[in-house]
């Protein structure tokens, strides 16, 4: 019953989505956040090493996309905003082959900071197959500093956000725990009337933020109590309002869909999209933001936002690792679901 209610408001509002991203190219934004790069790193094995009980693999290919704080980035892209970026990256072939990621699809890169005694946070997942069977996982690599940034890193990020608020449409806080979104930058970005925090934890530096977007574990780490059933969600979403002081809260729930809170105390309840072609949710929280940040420079309501989101989540779940989404499959996504309603049962 609640997805045959939710169909009419979809098919009440379609042609207004479809004109929403028709105009998503006219959003400009700033993400500020802890960029990374991933690598997928694949080969076949070809024996067992005599040097130690290990595979030794014929290497094949090494992929490189954008992670952490860059996965938001490049979505954003992808989706067809207009972007600028403030992050830190190392002075390592990791931190230019990020930048020229990100340059070859548009963004604007004069807000990376470079610290050449600081590594480019990458993941680094090798991967091997025998012939004709499935690749696997075999470790992951991770390159990281514990070392907080320096002062004077912090203060160059605080005064591009200064210099250019003014010029976007909406800033994104993109918080991986990496140490860029410090007190200082937090505050400088809050001073944009649209603030919209992606951040694992501490919700409460951020008090004061337009958006924010807990998954459920994140939600339950915030409120301080599991979070199993309907009245619990709506529980949680006030005791996030009340925390956070923020015009919206929306939390994403995965298989069971999102439910999105406002200020005002309105309630609404988003069915998932796609329920059985789910390959890989990583990085899907990165798409839901980028694509309702965009819905909401452009114009849309926080409900319209919210479903806009959803629908590109959906998306890029179909596909394995960090994957994004272009207005056109969104686009093509939702006229299926308005020739299907049974894809929301």
């Amino acid at each position: 019953m609640a997805s045959n209610q939710f169909f009419q408001q979809l098919e009440a509002h379609g042609e207004r989505l479809f004109h929403l991203m028709d105009c998503f190219q006219q959003a400009q934004i700033l993400v500020v956040g802890d960029l990374a790069l991933d690598e997928f790193i694949t080969g076949e094995v070809e024996r067992m090493s005599r040097e130690a009980p290990v595979l030794i693999l014929r290497h094949e290919q090494t992929q490189q996309i954008p992670g952490g704080g860059g996965n938001a980035v490049y979505n954003l892209a992808k989706l067809g905003a207009q972007v600028q970026v403030a992050g830190i990256v190392g002075d390592d072939a990791q931190g230019v082959a990020l930048k020229n990621i990100f340059q070859q699809v548009g963004i604007d890169t004069n807000g990376f900071i470079v610290l050449p005694d600081r590594a480019t946070v990458t993941k680094s997942r090798i991967s091997g197959h025998a012939r004709q069977s499935v690749t696997q996982q075999i470790v992951r690599l991770d390159r990281k500093s514990d070392r907080p940034p320096d002062d004077f890193a912090i203060s160059q990020i605080v005064n591009y956000v200064n210099t250019h608020q003014s010029t976007v449409d909406a800033i994104i806080c993109s918080d991986y725990g990496d140490g860029v979104l410090t007190a200082p930058v937090i505050d400088a970005a809050l001073c944009h009337q649209r603030t919209i925090v992606d951040t694992q934890s501490h919700l409460s530096r951020y008090r004061g933020a337009t958006l924010f977007t807990p998954n459920l574990p994140e939600a339950e780490q915030a409120v301080g109590y599991s979070i199993d059933n309907h009245r619990l969600v709506y529980q949680a979403g006030q005791d996030l309002l009340q925390l956070t002081a923020a015009k919206l809260i929306l939390i994403t729930r995965g298989e069971e869909g999102m439910t999105l809170f406002t200020s005002q105390g309105e309630v609404y309840d988003i069915p998932p999209f796609n329920r059985t072609d789910v390959f890989d949710v990583t990085g899907a929280g990165d798409t839901v933001v980028s694509a309702l940040t965009i819905a909401l420079c452009v114009g849309a309501t926080p409900w319209e936002a919210a479903v806009i989101g959803n629908l590109a989540a959906s998306i890029v779940v179909r596909h394995f690792g960090t994957a994004t989404t272009t207005s056109e499959e969104m686009k093509m996504g939702l006229e299926n679901l308005l020739a299907d309603p049974s894809l929301l049962n």
